[in-house]
């Protein structure tokens, strides 16, 4: 998140002040418009966003952190890497992300004895920084939205019909001992 007023008008945004979250989790329920799912389907080079929606708690974490969970479900629309047929696809993902400010000792990296990160890839993610009194969680829900795209959307019951590489005929090489066979030691 930019210090700036001036953002990109494809972005979805739900600013959340964290001054004003207390350690009673609030419940909110985002949705992107027509604008914004424009900008996003531009952004994810897909065809369209028929819907993004996610549904939050939002609660401080320790003193100073902010911990944002919930789900994001959406509908979009790609072409078929295969015919360039629109695929409609949905978008169904888990968010539990932690946002400490800037500085904070809770965003600090674990080293161990010899210098190396320690992380638990079963374990949860790092924490976040923001800067400010303000977190984007609409840019939040973007992001774990585009996490669940599919990068090669087919649409069903279709399959490549074979690669150009497959339909060159192999050349069989001779042996470059066949040059040998008739030589003969006088």
């Amino acid at each position: 998140m930019t210090g700036s007023n001036a953002r990109d008008p494809r972005e979805f945004t739900y600013l959340v002040k964290v001054a004003h979250i207390s350690a009673n989790p609030v419940q909110v329920h985002v949705e992107a418009d027509e604008r914004e799912r424009q900008g996003l389907a531009e952004l994810w080079n897909v065809e369209a966003v028929n819907r993004l929606s996610a549904d939050l708690q939002i609660a401080r974490w320790k003193k100073d952190g902010v911990r944002i969970k919930g789900h994001v479900a959406g509908e979009l629309v790609q072409a078929c890497v295969v015919t360039l047929e629109p695929v409609v696809s949905t978008i169904d993902q888990e968010i539990d992300q932690i946002f400490v400010p800037e500085g904070s000792k809770l965003a600090r990296i674990v080293l161990d004895g010899a210098g190396e990160m320690v992380l638990d890839p079963e374990g949860p993610d790092l924490p976040e920084t923001f800067t400010g009194d303000t977190i984007d969680a609409g840019a939040l829900v973007a992001e774990f939205a585009a996490l669940d795209i599919d990068p090669y959307p087919k649409k069903e019951g279709v399959a490549f019909s074979g690669h150009i590489e497959s339909k060159v005929e192999e050349v069989k090489k001779p042996s470059p001992f066949a040059v040998l066979k008739d030589w003969k030691k006088d």
